[in-house]
């Protein structure tokens, strides 16, 4: 399994609707990052803070300057949602992820493995 190359494909298929907050994570966004805040309603992220309408994209993502990529302006304040993406090796496949390898098709035990070790510092 590659490392994540920041293709942005999680964030673009997820950043249009779905994803929610937890109450804890609405509260310390109105406590400390209030620009992230506005982006919340009814617990369900991200929404225009102007007309309460659900955005098409996350408002966070960026394209990478040096042109390869995306980045997160929020990566250490994103969502749970965002933070344990992938969770499991088949929702990896099923969204084309492009961390996944031949080897990995072929052996998608090893492959779920080694996303445990990938993203063991963000499951914790």
């Amino acid at each position: 399994m590659k490392d994540c190359n920041a293709c942005g494909k999680c964030c673009i298929k997820y950043g249009g609707g779905g994803l929610t907050a937890s109450k804890q994570e609405v509260q310390a966004w109105q406590d400390d990052a209030p620009h992230i805040a506005q982006y919340v309603h009814q617990g369900e992220i991200w929404f225009d803070p102007s007309t309460q309408q659900a955005l098409n994209a996350c408002p966070w993502l960026k394209l990478n300057p040096n042109g390869k990529g995306y980045l997160c302006d929020i990566y250490y304040d994103r969502p749970d949602d965002c933070r344990y993406y992938p969770s499991s090796f088949d929702e990896m496949l099923r969204d084309d992820c492009e961390m996944v390898e031949a080897k990995d098709r072929r052996n998608p035990k090893q492959a779920h493995e080694d996303l445990v070790i990938i993203m063991r510092d963000s499951w914790q």
